[in-house]
């Protein structure tokens, strides 16, 4: 049977955005944020982050250090009763200095591969999943994959969702 899931950018939606962000000691929850993959856990959402990690092609961190914070992410999420189904990001920019991630690809939004994966990968129903962002490239990932896109522009996470998804 195929669900629901809601498909949230990690900086600037889950996160403040301080550019690259790839250590725990940087990172710094949107208000709400905890609060929101909660009630979408609750609401028996599947949820996934998919998040642009262009830094790894352009050698600013690595992929582990992308692990590391997506497991720390995790493990502060489940403190708080709630979890990220499964974490999907892209390491490749054309404009890169590592050569295996400085190509096209289907998955750096806005090219909608991280969402496709995800819906081959886990029960997704795509016509009722729902996709937030903070940029533009996020809403034409959202629209090239099938799903309903919100663009975030900051405030507070859960009162976003209660206004925009939830009441919809």
């Amino acid at each position: 049977m195929l669900k629901r899931a809601i498909f949230l950018d990690r900086d600037g939606v889950i996160n403040i955005d301080r550019g690259y962000v790839h250590r725990k000691e940087d990172f710094c929850w949107v208000d709400g944020a905890i609060e929101t993959v909660r009630q979408f856990n609750e609401l028996d959402y599947l949820v996934f982050v998919v998040t642009n990690q262009g830094g790894i092609a352009r050698a600013f961190y690595t992929e582990q250090d992308v692990l590391d914070l997506h497991n720390w992410l995790q493990s502060e999420l489940n403190k708080q009763g709630a979890h990220i189904d499964q974490f999907y990001y892209c390491p490749h920019h054309v404009e890169g200095s590592v050569p295996e991630h400085s190509h096209v690809c289907s998955c750096r939004k806005p090219e909608p591969g991280m969402i496709l994966a995800a819906a081959q990968e886990w029960p997704v129903d795509l016509n009722r999943s729902v996709m937030i962002g903070d940029k533009p490239s996020d809403m034409e990932a959202a629209k090239r994959a099938g799903v309903t896109g919100y663009l975030f522009c900051g405030g507070n996470l859960f009162e976003f969702c209660r206004e925009k998804v939830w009441n919809s």
